[in-house]
C-alpha cells in the first residue's frame, strides 16, 4: 500500500507544481485599487463551482487565484488551429489572440471569435482540455496505477493469500462477478461483459471520490455528458448483443392482437423503453452526484449571505452549522458513490441480460 501511495502522492504533487500558476486576478485588483468589493452572488458562486471550465482552480486567497491553466485548442475558418494555455485569459477577463470566454448572453461559458472591433463573429470548434476532461486524465492515471499493481501482486501471489491493494480490491471484484453479473447476466454469459462491468464501476466510484476530494474536486460524473456517454456504452453493448427474441419482443411482443393492430401501442411502449433505459442511467448518475456538491456549496454560500444581512457576528455563528452540514453530506455522499457505482453496474448487467435471455 505504502509503495502505491507514494509514487501517486509525487505524481499528483509534480503535476500541481509543475503545471501550477499563481498571479492575481486582474478584476481583485481593480476592486482593491477603486476601494469597492464585488457583491457575494450565491447563485453565481455555486454554479461556478459545480459546472466545467477552462482551468482547473484550486483556491482564492484574497485577490490571488491558485489554479492550474488547461489547454486550450481551437478551429477557426478564419485563423485556423490555435493552441494556447487557458492563463492567457486571466481569468476569462480579457481577450486573446482574437478570442474570448463570454460571461452572458447565448454564448455565456463559450469561447467566441472576435473582430478587429472586439465584436463576436463565430463560435470556433472547441476541442480544449477543460477541467472534466483533465479529471477524467487524473482518474486514468489513478485506475491504472491501482490495477497494475494489483495486476502485477496477483502474479507474484498465485495460490496464495492477497495482500495490499489487491487484498482490498479483489472482494470487490469478486461481488461484482458474483453478486451483480453471474445474476442477472447467466452464469455462461456474464464472463464477456465482466470487463466492461468491472470498468464502469471502478471510473465511477473512483470519479466519485475525486469529486468529494477538496480543493482539488472534480466534478467528473456531476457533468451530463460525462454520464451520457457512460450510458451510451451501455445502450451500445444491450443493442450489439441483443439476440433474436429480444427484438422480437420489442417489435412483435407475444400480446393481444388489439394491443398491436391498428395502433401497434405494445411495440411503441417497448420501443420507448429502450430509449428511457439509458436516459434513466444518465440522469439517476448526474443528478446524484450533481446535488452533492451543489448542496455542499449552497451551506458554503449562508455565511456569507447572513454576514452581509447581519453582520460578521451572523456569518461566524452560521458559519459552525454551514461546516458541520457540509463535513455530514460529504460523509453521506462518501456512502452515495459507492451506490451509483453499484446502481449503475447493477442495471447495465440486468439490460444485458435481458438482451441474451433465450425465450422460455
Amino acid at each position: 500500500m505504502i509503495r502505491f501511495i507514494r509514487p501517486l502522492l509525487f505524481i499528483i504533487f509534480a503535476v500541481i507544481i509543475g503545471a501550477g500558476t499563481v498571479h492575481a486576478s486582474e478584476e481583485a485588483v481593480k476592486s482593491g485599487e477603486t476601494g469597492h468589493s464585488e457583491e457575494f452572488n450565491a447563485g453565481k458562486f455555486v454554479i461556478e463551482h459545480v459546472s466545467d471550465a477552462f482551468e482547473w482552480h484550486i483556491a482564492t486567497y484574497g485577490k490571488t487565484h491558485i489554479s492550474i491553466p488547461l489547454p486550450i485548442i481551437l478551429y477557426s475558418s478564419n485563423k485556423g488551429w490555435s493552441f494556447f494555455m487557458s492563463s492567457k485569459f486571466h481569468h476569462g477577463q480579457e481577450a486573446y489572440n482574437g478570442f474570448r470566454i463570454e460571461h452572458e448572453g447565448k454564448n455565456e461559458g463559450k469561447i467566441v471569435e472576435l473582430n478587429e472591433a472586439g465584436e463576436v463573429i463565430s463560435l470556433p470548434i472547441d476541442l480544449s482540455i477543460t477541467k472534466t476532461v483533465a479529471g477524467i486524465f487524473v482518474s486514468v492515471i489513478v485506475l491504472l496505477l491501482i490495477f497494475l499493481s494489483i495486476a502485477k501482486s496477483a502474479k507474484k501471489r498465485v495460490n496464495k493469500a492477497p495482500e495490499g491493494l489487491q487484498n482490498l480490491f479483489e472482494p470487490i471484484i469478486i461481488f461484482i462477478r458474483d453478486e451483480v453479473a453471474k445474476p442477472a447476466i447467466g452464469e455462461h454469459k456474464f464472463e464477456k461483459f465482466m470487463p466492461f462491468l468491472l470498468t464502469a464501476f471502478f471510473f465511477i466510484l473512483i470519479n466519485n471520490f475525486l469529486g468529494l476530494i477538496l480543493p482539488f474536486g472534480l466534478n467528473v460524473t456531476g457533468n451530463i455528458a460525462v454520464t451520457l456517454v457512460l450510458a451510451l456504452f451501455t445502450f451500445f453493448i444491450t443493442t450489439v448483443n441483443g439476440n433474436k427474441h429480444y427484438w422480437k419482443e420489442i417489435y412483435n411482443p407475444d400480446v393481444p392482437m388489439w394491443l398491436k393492430f391498428p395502433i401497434p401501442l405494445m411495440p411503441i411502449v417497448e420501443f420507448s423503453g429502450v430509449i428511457t433505459k439509458p436516459f434513466v442511467l444518465m440522469v439517476r448518475l448526474f443528478a446524484n452526484m450533481m446535488a452533492g456538491h451543489m448542496i455542499v456549496t449552497v451551506f458554503v454560500s449562508l455565511i456569507f449571505i447572513f454576514n452581509k444581512l447581519m453582520g460578521v457576528e451572523a456569518g461566524f455563528g452560521v458559519s459552525i452549522i454551514s461546516i458541520a452540514f457540509s463535513v455530514f453530506i460529504l460523509l453521506l455522499e462518501i456512502l452515495v458513490s459507492f451506490i451509483q457505482a453499484y446502481v449503475f453496474t447493477l442495471l447495465s448487467a440486468l439490460y444485458f441480460g435481458m438482451a441474451t435471455s433465450e425465450h422460455h
